[in-house]
């Protein structure tokens, strides 16, 4: 019985939080429970954004990045509450906390004030994560389409791959132009010269075809007859490309299907022969 004793009472002095291993023990505790808490949150977030969830993922993803640095500083806050040392010397720095927290609001103006217009942009939502916005930047007018809303900034994705950053102060202050339902951000264009004497308007509807069938029905714009030579007619078929990485590789399999499907269709026939470029 004594030996239990003694063994427990070293199991609780171990775990005291007034030494330094004990506090190291709580530490680790505290930093593991941020985690599985912080994950717990984003698998939430997850399961939320699936496509039979009803929550906009812009608040969502936004709200995500909220609760997990309110769950760090709680955390913080509890480990400080509960070490004897940290909660003597928070006590006696208490009298500095305001003048410090004056300093320090006056330092981080610009980092508090990305801080309020992300929130601003997350109770408004002006625009929202997908949409394709026209912003004003030191080089000049930027068009991009978002890809996140962070904290403190939202960052935009040109068509050529470029990331643009932008301040969500500067993002909520300045004139954006929305322009999601109208702009068209990675226009392919494929020219079609085709013998004059050929049926053009078979070759226009095999063309949308081949590009539905590539492309998808979304993605094409049409097939226009836009000049007649001495011997040839020249069409444009016109599609959007998804995203900048599957732009060549989509205009490479466009051409192949389409010299494939002209030549079965018989359309290469006479003094001009079809050609795609």
């Amino acid at each position: 019985m004594h030996d239990l004793k003694v063994g427990e009472y070293d199991v609780l002095s171990f775990l005291s939080p007034d030494t330094l291993l004990g506090a190291l023990v709580y530490l680790v505790a505290f930093i593991t429970a941020a985690m599985l808490i912080s994950r717990a949150l984003r698998v939430a977030v997850r399961a939320a954004m699936t496509p039979q969830g009803h929550i906009d993922r812009t608040t969502i993803s936004f709200m995500q990045q909220l609760g997990s640095a309110l769950i760090w500083v709680i955390m913080l806050i509890l480990y400080a509450h509960l070490i004897p040392v940290l909660r003597s010397m928070g006590t006696a720095l208490l009298a500095g906390a305001s003048i410090a927290s004056v300093v320090i609001g006056l330092a981080a103006q610009s980092t508090l004030g990305n801080l309020v217009a992300g929130l601003s942009i997350t109770i408004y939502r002006p625009f929202r994560l997908g949409d394709t916005l026209q912003v004003a930047a030191p080089t000049g007018t930027e068009i991009g389409v978002v890809e996140s809303i962070s904290l403190g900034y939202t960052t935009l994705r040109t068509s050529d791959g470029r990331f643009i950053v932008v301040p969500n102060s500067l993002a909520a202050s300045q004139v954006t132009i929305n322009l999601s339902t109208t702009y068209a951000p990675l226009p392919i264009t494929v020219v079609i010269r085709v013998n004059r004497d050929a049926d053009i308007a078979a070759a226009r509807t095999l063309a949308v075809d081949v590009a539905k069938d590539v492309a998808g029905e979304k993605a094409v714009g049409g097939c226009f007859l836009t000049k007649v030579e001495a011997t040839a007619a020249v069409l444009e078929l016109r599609i959007q490309a998804a995203d900048a990485a599957s732009r060549d590789a989509l205009r490479s399999e466009l051409l192949q299907k389409l010299a494939q499907r002209f030549a079965a269709a018989g359309l290469g026939s006479g003094p001009e022969r079809p050609s795609f470029s």
